[in-house]
């Protein structure tokens, strides 16, 4: 039932734009295996082995120590609709940064969210799809306002305090790098 491909076709680029949720999934060479949702309109395919993925300042930030650590990237979707499928795109990741170079290019793809943190460029070496006959359906009712309001409230400056109190470090104490000094 499932099936490989080398790179995204067109049918998956369609299924990928119908999504509102996915999951992203990265571990670091020792410690915990980090899976993680994501929504609110923040991934974006750059070309048939390549997509872009925004990333909003939440609780923790281990995509990113796990990304500096070990490139190696997972990313789920799920259909919830009458149609089952899941996908897997399965490849190569590195993180950018405000402060980094290809910030500006790339940041322009999303709509603007607050409290932006990091982009991850993940580079596919496998697509592969499968049944997702188990997976059950659901409706989307909306999306959660609380993450844009909670960022909007702090401002920039309060956003970058809590990177420096809650981002800098994984679960494991592995540097996330999303301060330049941070230690």
């Amino acid at each position: 039932m499932a099936e490989k491909f080398p790179a995204l076709t067109d049918d998956h680029v369609d299924f990928i734009r119908r999504q509102y949720l996915f999951f992203v999934g990265t571990a670091g060479a020792e410690g915990h295996v980090n899976v993680s949702p994501k929504g609110m309109d923040t991934l974006r395919v750059t070309g048939p082995t390549e997509v872009v993925w925004l990333n909003l300042t939440g609780s923790g930030n281990e995509t990113a120590a796990h990304v500096l650590e070990n490139e190696r990237m997972t990313v789920m979707f799920c259909s919830f609709d009458k149609q089952p499928l899941i996908m897997r795109l399965y490849g190569r990741a590195s993180v950018i940064h405000p402060r980094d170079d290809d910030w500006g290019s790339l940041i322009d793809l999303f709509p603007d969210h607050p409290g932006a943190r990091q982009i991850f460029r993940l580079t596919l070496d496998l697509v592969q799809t499968s049944c997702g006959y188990a997976v059950p359906r659901y409706r989307l009712v909306d999306e959660r306002p609380t993450l844009a309001k909670w960022a909007e409230k702090r401002g920039h400056a309060g956003i970058e305090e809590y990177w420096r109190e809650r981002n800098t470090r994984s679960l494991d104490g592995r540097d996330t790098g999303i301060l330049p000094s941070a230690t």
